[in-house]
């Protein structure tokens, strides 16, 4: 259906070049859209119409010209006067409107395929034929961005989308829940994953300084065929997730650099645990205090090296490798050990994920 704002707009349009004031009710005589409040007084002379043969006639010296989709009545157009020339605009404002039902239905039809192909809810035979009537080339390089703001979607923000890929035909903006907006983009030959990181920094400059600090957006890889669009978008939809645990300081995330985090994100719960009572033997790294947590990850961020570390911590060497001494007497684990300083990393991740997770139960 078309917007009451998309019917306001063309009606001024029509106006401004025809001087002919234009007015569109629905089959009940509910007014949408018009460039003249007087036509509220012909309510009851739409109602009748609607149910007339006729698809066209003169009523108190107004057109009434009815607007079909698909041999069915949709709209009851007013043209305000009775000469020829303002029955020719109307015929052509009913025109317009008609078409734009076509457009609009076959952007429906393009949005829900869209929906349903990113869900896995087609068989592949379903896909290619429908993306054939629909004329979407099953061929070309996609990939998808998954957009989330604040928790829950607005439809200011859609448009604000909507407006940045406007005039590419060949991109998708859709949804499928509340809480996200979901980019399908046809890709050009030469473009890459560099190029990618840009199209989401401006999808995420589209929203506005205000939107863009409390918004997230991840993307996928590259697909070639339209049937595995879906892997995209649930790789994006991964990486959004495994990007709130263990990526908090990004905005931009990208499937290809989740890392071990992608693993650890597919680990069942009871296995986590288990692997944390074997690691601290029944302790937590919550119980570490702020100095030795500190201390681990400034040491990570620094690749183990002591030098930099201890630089950075305004400490000395000494005073560094006391601390390590301590945690390795407490854990058995040496971090300027690299399989020591890997388990001892992952086992932290681990216990991210496990607070996120919980988190998410309540």
């Amino acid at each position: 259906m078309i917007s009451n704002q998309v019917l306001q707009t063309t009606l001024d349009g029509l106006k401004s070049i025809s001087r002919v004031d234009l007015c569109v009710l629905d089959t009940e005589g509910i007014m949408l859209a018009t460039t003249f409040p007087e036509a509220e007084k012909f309510r009851d002379s739409v109602i009748g119409f609607a149910d007339s043969p006729a698809d066209s006639q003169v009523v108190s010296g107004c057109q009434f010209i009815k607007v079909f989709d698909e041999h069915q009545l949709e709209y009851i157009l007013l043209a305000n006067g009775n000469s020829d020339n303002v029955h020719m605009v109307g015929q052509m404002a009913a025109f317009q409107i008609q078409n734009l039902l076509v457009a609009y239905k076959e952007r429906f039809d393009k949005d829900n395929f869209i929906k349903n192909l990113l869900l896995d809810n087609l068989l592949l035979v379903d896909i290619y034929n429908r993306a054939k009537k629909l004329h979407i080339d099953t061929d070309a390089k996609r990939i998808v961005f998954l957009l989330e703001i604040d928790h829950e979607k607005d439809s200011t923000a859609m448009e604000s989308v909507r407006t940045l890929f406007g005039t590419r035909s060949n991109d998708f903006i859709t949804a499928v829940d509340e809480k996200s907006i979901i980019v399908v983009k046809e890709l050009g030959p030469q473009e890459s994953y560099d190029d990618m990181e840009k199209t989401a920094e401006m999808i995420l400059n589209s929203l506005g300084e205000e939107r863009k600090e409390h918004a997230l957006i991840a993307y996928g890889t590259i697909v070639n065929e339209i049937k595995e669009v879906s892997r995209s978008y649930k790789e994006a939809r991964m990486a959004l997730n495994v990007g709130k645990i263990f990526f908090e300081e990004r905005s931009v995330i990208a499937y290809s650099s989740l890392g071990i985090g992608r693993l650890i994100y597919q680990l069942p719960i009871p296995l986590c645990k288990m692997f944390i009572r074997e690691i601290f033997d029944g302790k937590s790294p919550d119980d570490f205090d702020e100095e030795t947590l500190t201390t681990i990850n400034k040491f990570f961020e620094n690749s183990l090296n002591v030098s930099e570390t201890s630089r950075q911590l305004y400490i000395h060497r000494n005073t560094l490798v006391y601390r390590l001494d301590k945690l390795q007497k407490s854990t058995g684990l040496d971090l300027r050990v690299f399989e020591d300083a890997i388990t001892f990393k992952i086992a932290l991740m681990v216990v991210k994920y496990m607070k996120y997770m919980e988190n998410q139960e309540y």
